[in-house]
């Protein structure tokens, strides 16, 4: 299997490699807006991925093609690491996962380098509300596996914002059918700013459901769910606290944790 990663500036490619498996690039300059990277594979794949040498390495499902992901700047890079993208000397690497990595159960919604147009490299998070379409209350930030929770907006407090939409719902999508028995959830806990879910539904796409309660906390609320086969889970109807005069309850993490089928 051809694994090819690519640093791109309009249609200049300014680096590149491509290897059988196992991939790394050293790219030695500084990025400039404009930039991507591409990262291609002919057929489908487990693959640990690390694109930005900062975050940690995720193993995602690539569905055979090309992931593009634009270098972000200026309010697009808020829910980064400040050390994210910068300097002159940057490492991206690639590697198909062993049977071993691929059948551990794990948090299966894990992709810190998911954006709003990836439809190759899974799981992939999408909204139908994002607060002011600002990067620090993006989908993507909910799976980043980042759950610092005591603030919001600038990173480490990125989350998913609703904008007070009572509509609101987010799913994570896998690209493939899993097996989950497990969620995990952070609230955003910026009190008294924030507002908390008391309640929340989770939609699978096998057309079952899981009402979950919550307290209000910053912590990772541990939920065992019916073990179930999916390709998809949303959370929605999510119910905040009516006492609590805050109007914005934020997600900052949501995991789901299972095997392959």
């Amino acid at each position: 299997m051809k694994i090819e990663i690519i640093v791109r500036r309009g249609g200049e490619v300014l680096a590149s490699t491509q290897a059988e498996r196992v991939a790394a690039l050293c790219y030695e300059d500084a990025y400039q807006e404009g930039d991507e990277i591409l990262l291609r594979c002919d057929e489908n794949a487990y693959l640990w991925l690390q694109l930005e040498d900062s975050f940690a390495p995720a193993l995602v499902y690539f569905q055979a093609g090309e992931f593009r992901f634009p270098i972000p700047f200026g309010d697009k890079r808020v829910c980064y690491s400040q050390k994210a993208f910068f300097g002159t000397r940057h490492l991206l690497f690639a590697r198909t996962a062993t049977a071993e990595e691929i059948a551990t159960r794990r948090n299966l919604a894990f992709n810190p380098m998911d954006h709003h147009e990836n439809t190759a490299a899974f799981p992939h998070a999408k909204a139908n509300v994002e607060t002011r379409g600002e990067a620090w209350f993006a989908a993507r930030n909910a799976i980043d596996g980042n759950i610092a929770s005591a603030g919001h907006g600038l990173y480490p407090y990125e989350s998913w914002g609703i904008n007070r939409r009572e509509d609101a719902e987010l799913t994570v999508y896998f690209g493939r059918p899993v097996r989950v028995d497990q969620l995990v959830v952070t609230l955003r806990a910026d009190f008294p700013h924030d507002n908390w879910w008391k309640e929340a539904t989770f939609r699978f796409s096998d057309g079952s459901q899981e009402v979950l309660q919550f307290e209000k906390s910053g912590l990772p609320q541990y939920c065992s769910i019916t073990p179930r086969v999916t390709e998809s889970v949303t959370i929605c109807e999510m119910k905040k606290d009516e006492t609590d005069p805050s109007p914005f309850p934020a997600l900052t993490q949501l995991e789901v944790w299972g095997t392959e089928v």
